[in-house]
């Protein structure tokens, strides 16, 4: 059994990229290169970015996607829990950094051996399911930013509520240098972009994909990710070698209303 410490703090290999770990490729979206641009100019400038929305739309997937091309070597995430306190970012923070000893229990001490770790190189800082802090959580990321030692950049990647919180706090949205929305797909995305996504995809036509996409996926890749593995076990179970209503309809039975 491999033990969590050690990876915990590392981008996932691409392989983790996609729901259920299915076998299918990354697309080269507008919304993937624009969260590469995006993260770009967070890293060169050192600044805060949020990338932010609706679960599924795949922010999660185009950060991780971004940054294993740009900063794969210092980059360090941190995965907290539900309601997550500064403690609970310290404590992330010390293990996401490996650093060595016990934890100091004060948190001025604590807060300084972080500020001074954080002093040593440069390091980008990504928070996923930002959507669970609130605000004493996001201002315990500014102190750690604002303090003129610590050389870093900050991603944080979460649902709307991270939005809502950082907006009722102008002293908090004032210092984000980039906010990227993520929405689901347009229909017309929807069509180009599944056939590359998955071999499933390739021989089906305009109509069956816009009539799963209206009535169940909603243009949302987790969605999409989710009919796909049920498809192709319903095709392996019933014999068949392309999709028709009767296994579509097979599916919807099992997805409990998209």
């Amino acid at each position: 059994m491999i033990d969590s410490l050690d990876y915990y703090g590392t981008l996932p290999s691409e392989k983790e990229d996609h729901f259920h770990r299915l076998d299918a490729h990354l697309v080269a979206t507008d919304t993937l290169m624009t969260t590469l641009d995006n993260v770009k100019a967070t890293i060169e400038d050192k600044g805060m970015m949020v990338a932010y929305g609706a679960a599924g739309c795949g922010k999660t997937m185009s950060v991780n996607s971004a940054l294993r091309q740009v900063a794969p070597d210092i980059t360090y995430r941190l995965e907290l829990r539900s309601g997550p306190t500064p403690r609970d970012i310290r404590h992330g923070l010390f293990r996401a950094l490996a650093l060595s000893g016990e934890p100091p229990t004060r948190p001025i001490e604590f807060d300084t051996l972080l500020k001074d770790a954080l002093s040593e190189k440069f390091r980008v800082l990504v928070c996923d399911e930002a959507q669970w802090m609130g605000r004493s959580s996001f201002e315990y990321w500014r102190h750690l930013w604002d303090d003129r030692r610590t050389d870093m950049a900050l991603i944080f990647a979460g649902g709307d509520n991270c939005y809502k919180v950082l907006k009722r706090e102008p002293m908090l949205a004032s210092r984000i240098y980039i906010w990227q929305r993520f929405t689901r797909m347009p229909e017309d995305e929807v069509v180009t972009t599944l056939p590359a996504f998955h071999s499933l995809w390739e021989g089906a036509d305009r109509k069956t994909i816009l009539g799963i996409d209206r009535a169940a996926a909603h243009g949302n890749f987790r969605n999409w990710a989710t009919i796909t593995k049920h498809l192709m076990r319903g095709m392996r179970q019933k014999g068949l070698t392309e999709i028709n209503q009767d296994l579509v309809n097979w599916v919807y039975s099992k997805l409990g209303g998209m």
